[in-house]
């Protein structure tokens, strides 16, 4: 018997997050395929992993010419030079041979799973006429082109533009969308997290010791372990980060919003607020709390289960630890229609306590421009964005553009499902072809047999990818792209604090007869007619017109791979602004105090943060003021289905690499005892699962760590195309079982609904 105290019980969370990964290739017909040894590019080169969306810095060598050692570049300190364990299976997609090394064209039925070998430039020569063939019949804007965020949605988007399209959608809707409508509602940008300084962490099912992002996980252990922090966890299930938070309360799913309102209420009417920053930063106070007046916790607890007492308790406990405190306004959680309302919730929780740009609580992005101006001297360049001239204009709206509520997401994203709408009901208008690149709807989205539906109805598919995913197995044309290890980028800002940035660069040479993204839609561009709009030669002239051609700049990020400027600042942080100014002699002056506040404004319409929004009232009426609304997520006789990330994949993107598959390949069910025993199940039996739209089998997994009237599983499993053979009928299908619906405002695609339980 092991007995762990409270420290080591906290750190085994971060087991995942080793330092290093190394691993012989794996034998098959791509190994056959490259008879030669792996080819290095350097000794040693820091780049940047994509394993998921976190994209932490990393450093990687080629040893023994058959394996690559991939590790945490130490420069970045706050990733703590480590990967998880997503990160150090990158290199095991290199010789994968289920990986796709040339173009494939399909030569059957959409699905079948018949396809041929083709050049790139007939790949390129067919894409360029069906595309241009659609745009003189029907106008570019009959053409969708969708991207998982960041770095590869870009070139993509580039060429989506060049096209005259206005239909560019990122994967913002079935993931991180809400909070950051949330947030561009109440602050008019993004806003980061300290969790590290934090002396108090409430969490609404952010699980970050399973969806790891580096820099935040070891942010939040370092506030448990170093500064013991008290994490209080309301979420369905004993997840990860229940089991090492002091406090769990199995939250009913869809009633988040409900308990944050309630401690709101405590702040405001128990005087526990921070009255002189309210009055100063924030607008729609008095709105606000005349709204939350009703909002006591005794009324939580008879929707949510969580006890009155405790949300009064910890309301108390929250503000004794203010400024340094923080309510994680979260990631992916239990999603309901309500959860544009929830996460300004649970930002509107910390606006009370005034820890806005103050240790352990929230902030905003610190780029080179802003720093500078409280430098008062260029202390960090900038990083600038090479234009191109003559973009044409779109002609037409874009589909998601219908409602005029969701206006704040057209601009951040877009409403990635209505692409089925435009496609299966012409609304707005008919959508004829979509073009994707690394994104699977099939599985971040829900209702899977509407997707499936779209995807045969369109004229044309294509799909960019590294596997036949399972939306890539309805394309008409896949293009290979090549893995993170064997491509360069743009140089990325990854500025917080202070300035910072970092870059992706090939490890290896490149295997098969795979390209880099921004070389496939350049090179599509030019076949489509469009080259006027890519003018860069390469990856190396596009960072150099980044770096406004400054060599020692230049010289520099390719050799660190991350590089970071100045001292951190927070703006209302006393210390750090004192240890700001003591480091630069132009500095601007600070306050009385001692600190920057009168500075701080927002890119809101009253520059105030707004707890109560008149631009929110105008697009979508009743919702200026956050208020609750009574949802129906299942029906009397049904069960909660909830969903969540694990520590070992990402989402629908990781399942069939060949490390994480032998990890893990089933997402069995999780089913409290209770309800087990009603219904005859025990662990590893047969179970099925039907919602209204459609039915699945797995494998039960009874645990009394979960609510009695929910059941959960992991996304991302239950493949059902064969071309992902380690993933194919491996476990539940989430998607297949959540209806299409989206929520107000922020768009979001809701991930809970109910779903009957019987055993098979």
């Amino acid at each position: 018997m092991i007995e762990l105290d409270r420290r080591t019980f906290i750190k085994s969370a971060g087991a995942g997050g080793a330092s290093c990964a190394l691993a012989t290739l794996l034998p098959g017909s791509l190994a056959a395929l490259e008879q030669k040894p792996l080819q290095g590019v350097g000794k040693e080169v820091a780049s940047i992993c994509e394993m998921c969306s976190t994209r932490c810095p990393i450093s990687a060598r080629v040893v023994d010419d058959k394996n690559v050692f991939i590790s945490g570049n130490k420069a970045a300190k706050s990733f703590g030079g480590k990967v998880c364990a997503r990160g150090g299976a990158g290199h095991s997609l290199l010789y994968d041979p289920q990986r796709i090394v040339k173009p494939l064209r399909r030569v059957g039925e959409r699905g079948e799973g018949k396809w041929e070998e083709i050049s790139w430039q007939e790949a390129y020569k067919t894409i360029a006429q069906k595309l241009n063939q659609i745009k003189q019949d029907h106008g570019p804007e009959a053409v969708a082109f969708s991207s998982k965020s960041g770095s590869l949605s870009g070139h993509l988007f580039h060429l989506g533009k060049a096209f005259g399209s206005p239909n560019t959608f990122t994967h913002a809707t079935t993931c991180p969308g809400g909070y950051v409508i949330a947030a561009k509602a109440m602050f008019g940008t993004k806003v980061k997290r300290d969790l590290s300084n934090s002396k108090y962490i409430i969490n609404f099912g952010h699980n970050l010791y399973e969806g790891i992002n580096m820099s935040e996980t070891r942010g939040m252990m370092k506030a448990q372990m170093d500064k013991g922090a008290k994490l209080v966890v309301f979420e369905p299930r004993f997840s990860v980060v229940a089991d090492k938070a002091d406090e769990w309360f199995a939250i009913r799913p869809g009633t988040d919003v409900t308990v944050a309102l309630a401690l709101c209420h405590v702040l405001i009417y128990d005087n526990l607020y921070d009255k002189a920053f309210i009055e100063r930063h924030v607008e729609g106070f008095d709105a606000f709390a005349k709204e939350v007046k009703a909002y006591t916790p005794e009324w939580a607890e008879g929707i949510s289960d969580v006890p009155a007492k405790d949300i009064r308790r910890i309301a108390h406990e929250f503000a004794a630890k203010a400024p340094h405190a923080v309510v994680d306004f979260g990631h992916r959680a239990t999603f309901t229609p309500e959860e544009f309302e929830m996460r300004r919730a649970l930002f509107a929780a910390n606006i009370l306590i005034g820890n806005i740009e103050r240790k352990g609580g929230l902030y905003l992005g610190k780029k080179a421009k802003t720093y500078n101006k409280f430098a008062g001297d260029k202390v960090a360049p900038g990083l600038g964005k090479p234009g191109v001239e003559g973009m044409p204009k779109p002609q037409a709206k874009r589909i998601d553009q219908v409602d005029e509520q969701y206006a704040m997401m057209w601009s951040s994203g877009g409403i990635y499902q209505t692409i089925l709408d435009a496609t299966l009901e012409a609304k707005p208008y008919q959508l004829r072809a979509w073009v994707m690149s690394r994104t699977n709807p099939m599985q971040t989205m829900t209702d899977r047999a509407l997707v499936v539906e779209t995807l045969k109805k369109l004229d044309f598919v294509v799909s960019c990818d590294v596997y036949i995913s399972e939306t890539a197995a309805y394309a008409d044309i896949i293009l290979p792209e090549s893995t993170y290890l064997e491509r360069d980028e743009e140089i990325a800002d990854k500025s917080g604090k202070n300035p910072a940035y970092y870059v992706r660069q090939r490890v290896v040479e490149t295997i098969g007869d795979t390209k880099p993204s921004w070389q496939i839609f350049k090179e599509l561009g030019h076949e489509m007619g469009l080259e006027q709009y890519f003018p860069w030669e390469n990856m190396e002239s596009l960072q150099l017109l980044q770096l406004d051609r400054d060599m020692a700049r230049y010289d520099e990020i390719k050799q660190k791979g991350y590089v970071s400027y100045g001292k951190p600042l927070m703006l209302r942080e006393p210390s750090m602004v004192a240890a700001f100014v003591k480091q630069y002699p132009n500095a601007k002056p600070t306050d009385d105090d001692g600190t920057y506040a009168s500075a701080m404004s927002f890119k809101t319409p009253s520059g105030k943060i707004e707890l109560s929004s008149d631009k929110v009232e105008k697009m979508a009426a009743g919702r200026g003021v956050i208020k609750y609304r009574e949802v129906k997520l299942k029906q009397d006789n049904e069960l909660y289905f909830i969903q969540g990330k694990v520590a070992v994949h990402t989402n629908g993107a990781t399942h069939n690499v060949p490390m994480l598959a032998n990890l893990m390949s089933d997402n069995g069910v999780w089913i409290h005892p209770v309800t087990a025993g009603r219904l005859g199940i025990s662990s590893g039996d047969k179970i099925r699962l039907t919602s209204s739209v459609g039915s699945e089998e797995g494998t039960a997994l009874v645990t009394p760590g979960i609510r009695q009237d929910t059941v959960f599983a992991y996304m991302g499993f239950g493949s059902k195309n064969k071309e992902l053979a380690r993933a194919t009928g491996k476990g539940v299908h989430c998607g297949n079982l959540l209806p299409n619906a989206t929520a107000p405002v922020c768009g979001m695609n809701i991930h809970t609904t109910g779903i009957t339980l019987a055993k098979i």
